[in-house]
């Protein structure tokens, strides 16, 4: 028997002739019935399948957040975050040492929102393991989140929190053998309305998918490059692309190698929730780690502000992360 979500089933699996992507407006219908629970399951399995096997479009990575956006209650006097911060690579296999970016530049005014997933633990590095060993709980709601927001400038949320139907699709991945859109629509999901939009990603072709799908969703500042296991982590050994979005004009910029050589071989690194922590109190030194902390930050400074120049990020960066080390050590060990 028809349902009204094979209508879309029909127009993305069809065949290479007759098949298509979805509007934007084609894709919130669609992903609202997902949603609430209206799509077959075999529908929904051969829906996320085409997807996965021809690539989305950045029209419907937009519907599809548009549906999302919808069902997230948001208050009229919430604040807007200076920078929205993905996290949905579901296994670190390095160390997220990005977290450390973010607690960078709230900890100087910069108030970071950052959502994601639990990630696997087995062999991997979750970031929230991590939080808990920085001392730092993660928002059960959007007030809570607005809250630490205002005392801290930095609040984790779980997609579980923030949209649980959304983060349910996640779990679809051992059925299905392959992840779906959720894992790629997710980045862009901006809910508190952000400044900027700090997006990692795995492979090269979603870097500018991500930036035109922002573009669509009326994102005028966002910074999307490859980062370490998908996250928005610089790896210092390596130059980076980044894709940047300045007012409506989608660009890229090439971010130079910090460090030559391979000296410190980042699959080989100490997994420990702690060791991060314990380098944020400045217990330890960890240069790899603090140039990536450092590069990642310049990332979202000169996203915040398009006027400045690469170098002059890094020394702003550079200059935060110093005043930030330069702490009395029983200063450290209270923070």
């Amino acid at each position: 028997m028809a349902t009204a979500f094979s209508e879309f089933t029909k127009i993305v699996g069809r065949g290479p002739s007759l098949s298509r992507a979805l509007t934007r407006s084609e894709a919130a219908e669609a992903m609202t019935l997902i949603l609430d629970g209206q799509a077959d399951p075999l529908a929904l399995g051969g829906f996320l399948l085409v997807l996965r096997q021809r690539g989305e479009a950045a029209e419907e990575l937009a519907g599809f957040v548009d549906a999302v956006r919808a069902r997230i209650q948001v208050s009229s006097d919430t604040i807007a975050p200076d920078i929205d911060w993905p996290s949905y690579a579901d296994k670190h296999r390095q160390q997220p040492w990005f977290v450390l970016a973010a607690l960078l530049l709230a900890k100087f005014g910069i108030r970071v929102f950052m959502h994601g997933i639990a990630g696997e633990s087995q062999d991997c590095a979750p970031i929230r393991p991590v939080l808990d060993a920085l001392g730092i709980v993660a928002a059960g709601s959007l007030s809570e989140a607005q809250a630490h927001l205002q005392t801290s400038g930095f609040a984790y949320m779980g997609l579980e929190d923030l949209s649980p139907e959304t983060e349910a699709l996640f779990h679809l991945k051992p059925i299905l053998g392959v992840r779906s859109v959720a894992n790629t629509f997710a980045r862009d999901l901006n809910p508190l309305d952000a400044t900027l939009s700090m997006v990692g990603v795995v492979h090269t072709p979603y870097r500018p998918l991500h930036i035109e799908a922002l573009r669509v969703l009326g994102q005028t500042k966002a910074a999307v490059f490859k980062g370490i296991g998908g996250e928005a982590q610089r790896n210092p050994y390596k130059a980076s692309t980044v894709a940047i979005l300045s007012g409506s004009t989608p660009d890229e910029e090439e971010w130079p190698a910090l460090i030559d050589g391979a000296a410190f071989l980042w699959r080989e690194e100490d997994l420990t929730p702690e060791l991060v922590a314990k380098l944020w109190r400045g217990e330890i030194d960890h240069p790899a780690a603090e140039a990536s902390i450092i590069a990642t930050a310049a990332i979202a400074l000169k996203g915040l502000d398009g006027a400045c120049t690469q170098e002059e990020a890094m020394v702003s960066a550079r200059a935060l992360w110093r005043r930030h080390c330069d702490r009395p050590m029983q200063e450290r060990a209270l923070a």
